[in-house]
């Protein structure tokens, strides 16, 4: 048996029987399998939108001389008398602790949060009084703020191959479609990570690992540079190991950190508003036409220079999705974006964000807890504004020409909108770059101008970014770990999975030397 690997260019309705017959064609074989290794959609010309694939194909006419190997993440078990708590069960807390769980070690994981189920509860209470839920929210429970997001799966590092793979392959293996680890822009839905999430929670415990729920970590208790245990709401949990996965919305946990000495710094981060359109002008736009056999719905990655001073961008496309009430505190107010695994929804949306330096901003140096009531206060504004969770808004055109013309609009978001002069809301140079921005947006897709413009995107990262040591290790302490995006080193279910992978080989490793 050997192997060969081949290009296809295919329509995008096509049926599998259809890709086997081309593949028949173009190898001259009958009796052969295939599997797929990447498959793009290249839709440059509207008149010819197609996939672009590689393809595995297997077969007894091939000599077996291509290398189809590939580096797997190999994890050593052995049984040892050792702890580990996890805190949080973001991608970064959760893979952090199965990793540990299944290499032979005791392995506790907390989430201040519910579980998904009373998550999903909690949010469509939320939805439908406005009455803010601390632990079961879009923020915070099972699974981090990417439960309910579209789950993109993208990652530009190209040095986390082997943490990708095993990521992928344990979301398949916990019910993900397949197609998740060839597609080019892969993506869970937020229906389907409901299911998974709960999935990989149950393969964690079925391997002796323990998950508590509605658990806080309130201190923790730092002797000779080593944390003996934690404190939380329900008792103290002592351990030989802490992982702290705190995502980039519990600034209560950070605050808790600096006084404990866990050195953080202020970084660059954006932040901006979230835009929507109905998906069909995005089709168009996109293709050409309001739908393609085959295609989910169209997507859009933009950037400009904006003003010359801070590039803009989108962030977090939602295709065929709704924008939801995101925040983790009361009395804040910001939003975010969210898809189902079909993207079919009448609305597509996505962030529109500048880059912010905060030192730049105010002229000064920032610490890191300034950084946090500098965001609070901001999400809080917004909150002041609408006295509650309806979201500021306003058509793009509106925010180009500064002018509210208080038009009625559709728009997903379920806690209503108001209709506000959102370029007063926000930083002054965030909304001058923005404004900049949606103008060059507007001149590369047609009918762009026709969306709205809504609230506050706070949330693309983490404005402060924890100090560690190149083992992963928080600088000063020996068994401390603070990861994924709320360490300010990693972004997106992807990289922070990655980045809770790292840091649980690390303590394997030191174990074994």
């Amino acid at each position: 048996m050997g192997y060969k690997r081949i290009s296809i260019v295919i329509p995008t309705g096509y049926e599998d029987d259809r890709l086997r017959k081309k593949i028949e064609r173009l190898l001259l074989i009958k009796d052969f399998t295939y599997s797929i290794e990447s498959k793009s959609l290249d839709a440059r010309k509207k008149n010819n939108i197609h996939w672009e694939m590689r393809i595995l194909v297997s077969s007894d006419e091939y000599s077996d001389d291509l290398n189809v190997s590939k580096p797997e993440l190999e994890i050593p078990y052995k049984k040892r008398n050792k702890n580990v708590v996890v805190v949080g069960s973001g991608p970064a807390g959760f893979f952090a602790a199965t990793i540990l769980q299944q290499a032979g070690f005791n392995t506790t994981l907390i989430e201040r949060g519910t579980d998904v189920k009373k998550r999903t509860e909690g949010i469509e209470v939320f939805e439908a009084t406005g009455i803010f839920n601390p632990v079961s929210n879009y923020a915070m429970g099972e699974g981090g703020a990417g439960t309910f997001s579209d789950g993109k799966l993208t990652s530009r590092s190209s040095r986390i191959s082997i943490e990708k793979k095993f990521i992928l392959a344990s979301y398949v293996n916990a019910g993900a479609p397949d197609e998740i680890q060839y597609m080019t822009h892969p993506h869970l839905g937020s229906d389907n990570l409901k299911i998974i999430v709960e999935n990989l929670r149950k393969q964690f415990v079925n391997i002796g690992g323990t998950v508590l729920f509605e658990t806080t970590m309130i201190d923790l208790k730092v002797e000779n540079n080593k944390v003996s245990h934690i404190e939380t709401n329900k008792g103290n949990i002592d351990s030989d190991y802490f992982l702290v996965a705190p995502g980039h919305s519990s600034y209560d946990t950070y605050r808790m950190l600096m006084k404990r000495s866990v050195g953080f710094h202020t970084k660059n981060f954006a932040l901006g508003s979230r835009m929507e359109h109905h998906q069909e002008i995005i089709n168009m736009a996109q293709w050409g036409r309001k739908s393609i056999s085959g295609v989910k719905a169209a997507e859009y990655r933009l950037t400009s220079k904006g003003d010359g001073k801070q590039q803009v961008y989108s962030f977090c496309m939602c295709p065929g999705g709704v924008i939801v009430p995101a925040m983790a505190v009361e009395q804040a107010n910001i939003v975010n974006g969210m898809s189902k695994y079909l993207r079919n929804e009448k609305f597509a949306n996505a962030a529109c964000v500048a880059t912010i330096n905060l030192g730049d901003l105010l002229k000064r140096e920032v610490l890191a807890e300034e950084t946090l009531d500098w965001m609070e206060n901001l999400e809080r504004s917004f909150y002041e504004f609408s006295l509650g969770y309806k979201a500021p808004m306003c058509s793009i055109r509106d925010f180009i020409n500064k002018k509210v013309t208080n038009t009625v609009s559709e728009t997903s978001y379920p806690l209503g909108i108001i209709q506000a002069p959102l370029w007063e809301l926000l930083p002054d140079n965030v909304e001058k770059a923005i404004r900049e921005g949606l103008k060059d947006f507007i001149r590369k897709m047609k009918g762009f101008e026709t969306g709205n413009i809504m609230g506050l995107e706070s949330k693309t990262s983490a404005p402060i970014q924890v100090e560690r040591e190149n083992d992963g290790r928080c600088s000063g302490f020996e068994n401390l770990y603070v990861i994924g995006e709320g360490s300010g080193y990693s972004g997106g279910i992807i990289s922070s999975a990655a980045d809770g992978v790292k840091a649980a080989m690390t303590i394997i490793s030191g174990e074994y030397s």
